[in-house]
């Protein structure tokens, strides 16, 4: 019989996504500050914070698997994570337009008893049409993007400003698939 699956995350569209790899899973989301330690590069901040996420979890449930995910937008090397207000989404989305950008997704999957623990990145880049403030406004009106790295999702309204990305679809929702089922797996989860 295969381990229990827990998803340390409270992310609906994590769920949607896990879901589609046909994988029965618990919610149990961690609750873990995401914040980058001073000049610390986002893959590296993104792939911790995963890690951190996971083994929080995995701390409080035992014989499971847990997996844990982190995005963020890097823009550079400046993270672009969830802003706090109306005015900070406004301000991402202006550095953001008529620019390309990164979105990295890290993966961390551990069992909770044994400790081992599988993980990887992936990263897509994203391009945005340039966007004026009347068009950030009504974009912001439209959606809540509170709980969106860059004060964007991809599979909502802004998809009208993104001409084209370079990677993985579901990296930029928060869960890139291919590298889920293959940590998966090496847990025995298929």
């Amino acid at each position: 019989m295969p381990p229990r699956l827990i998803l340390a995350s409270a992310s609906p569209r994590r769920r949607e996504l896990l879901s589609i790899l046909g994988v029965r899973f618990e919610v149990v989301p961690a609750n873990v500050d995401e914040i980058p330690a001073d000049g610390e590069p986002p893959a590296d901040f993104v792939r911790r914070a995963a890690a951190d996420k996971g083994a929080a979890v995995a701390g409080r449930v035992p014989g499971a698997v847990v997996l844990a995910a982190d995005t963020i937008v890097a823009l550079g090397e400046r993270i672009l994570g969830k802003p706090g207000d109306r005015d900070d989404a406004i301000r991402m989305l202006e550095q953001l337009s008529g620019r390309d950008h990164v979105v990295y997704t890290a993966v961390s999957v551990t069992h909770s008893d044994s400790g081992e623990r599988h993980a990887g990145l992936d990263a897509t880049r994203v391009w945005f049409d340039p966007i004026d403030r009347d068009a950030i406004e009504d974009y912001l009106d439209r959606e809540f993007v509170l709980d969106k790295a860059g004060a964007y999702g991809i599979q909502g309204f802004a998809a009208v400003f993104i001409p084209r990305i370079e990677g993985n679809y579901g990296t930029v929702m928060g869960l890139p698939l291919p590298l889920t089922r293959a940590l998966l797996a090496r847990h025995g989860l298929t």
